[in-house]
């Protein structure tokens, strides 16, 4: 049974998805230090059941997660399918051997905010920040306004 718990209004909680356990401890300490609280998971029932639970804020997908195949991984899947409204509060990076860092086309062709070639983890800091600044930048409209129709209806 997994340990309850706690994540507060300030916390800022990033879920990873990884099972190459040097990629995992670099993301683990790259967001520790970033002053993320962070969980990990180990399958795919374990992924989705935490990410229904949190609204996390940066969530990182390793494409053979689970040791799932390129293209038969469930967590991916189920991101990918999953509507705006429940993706919109988190960021997504997803780690792969296929990917070249930073290429917002297979970016977009995975439905995720960054891809990350493994080779590359040692800027998994610095990508995560870029990455949810970024995000940060484009959906500040989208929030301004939606906290305006807020207040007007409040």
């Amino acid at each position: 049974m997994e340990e309850f718990d706690f994540i507060s209004p300030v916390d800022r909680p990033a879920l990873l998805a990884i099972s190459n356990p040097e990629c995992l401890a670099q993301a683990r300490g790259a967001l520790a230090d970033m002053g993320f609280k962070v969980h990990n998971v180990d399958s795919h029932n374990h992924f989705n059941t935490r990410f229904n639970q949190v609204n996390y804020h940066v969530v990182i997908i390793e494409e053979n997660f689970a040791n799932s195949a390129p293209g038969e991984n469930h967590s991916l899947r189920l991101v990918q399918r999953m509507p705006m409204v429940q993706r919109r509060h988190a960021v997504f990076l997803l780690i792969g051997d296929q990917f070249e860092t930073l290429n917002n086309m297979q970016a977009f062709a995975q439905s995720v905010h960054c891809v990350v070639n493994p080779s590359e983890m040692q800027l998994i800091g610095q990508l995560v920040q870029k990455t949810t600044a970024d995000n940060d930048t484009f959906l500040a409209p989208y929030r301004e306004a939606q906290h305006r129709l807020y207040t007007k209806v409040k």
